[in-house]
């Protein structure tokens, strides 16, 4: 991987995070995208996992008073559903149908609410919440909006939806890691395929932590600044706009 592309990638964990930080999905989604654009799609997945896991751990500590546990313990059980399923999958897909993927999941901010009575702290949703958004995180890189769809109707305030989406978070893009990390290091134990995986170096790693924290910390400002009404609006039209470039993406420069 060459510097430019580290560069890239590091701006980038700066400026999404700061985006998480305030919305909450937004900037994971933007993240993926970057990384798919550059690099390989395992190793694409496996360092949006690991970024991310980093953002959102940052996250769910800066708010960790207000983590509803209850529904984490729920949603828990249903990634151990999605694990099964997951088990038994050996299709992964390419970088078109990463990106297709991404504008589908992103389109699924404008689902009519008033169609389904879906609420993560309703009986059995947070099982089915985390069943869902497991299996298409860990297929797409992303599931930002479908997690946004079992919150909308919740009683609960912005900080509570962004610290609890942030935990749920921590657990779906490890099982990501393991999910796409295991072919991917099977290529960069074999030195002809190491090449192919343009993987970064691994001082990036280390790099990416601070850069997750501070972004974090300055989108955390902002949300503290922002309404509620206003955090639902802005996080709609955001996503939508990520979405259509992907699916423009994945479409027509496939």
């Amino acid at each position: 991987m060459n510097s430019a592309v580290v560069g890239i990638i590091l701006v980038a964990t700066l400026v999404t995070a700061a985006i998480s930080g305030v919305f909450g999905m937004a900037g994971g989604l933007i993240l993926m995208g970057v990384l798919a654009s550059y690099v390989p799609v395992a190793t694409a997945m496996v360092l949006h996992g690991f970024i991310q896991i980093i953002s959102n751990f940052s996250r769910a500590a800066f708010l960790a008073k207000h983590i509803a546990w209850a529904i984490i313990g729920r949603y828990a059980l249903g990634i151990g559903g999605s694990l099964i399923i997951l088990l038994m999958i050996t299709w992964r897909p390419g970088q078109t149908m990463v990106f297709i993927l991404l504008g589908l999941t992103a389109m699924l901010v404008w689902l009519p609410k008033n169609l389904f009575e879906i609420n993560v702290e309703k009986r059995y949703q947070a099982e089915i919440c985390g069943f869902l958004v497991q299996t298409l995180n860990t297929l797409s890189g992303v599931a930002g909006p479908l997690l946004d769809l079992f919150f909308v109707k919740t009683e609960l305030t912005r900080q509570t939806v962004v610290a609890t989406k942030a935990a749920t978070q921590v657990m779906a893009h490890a099982v990501k890691i393991a999910f796409w990390g295991f072919p991917l290091f099977a290529m960069l134990s074999d030195p002809a395929l190491q090449a192919d995986a343009h993987f970064p170096p691994l001082w990036m790693f280390a790099a990416v932590v601070p850069l997750s924290l501070l972004g974090t910390w300055l989108g955390g400002l902002v949300l503290a600044r922002m309404t509620d009404a206003n955090f639902r609006i802005w996080t709609k039209w955001i996503v939508t706009a990520v979405g259509l470039v992907y699916l423009a993406r994945g479409l027509w420069f496939g």
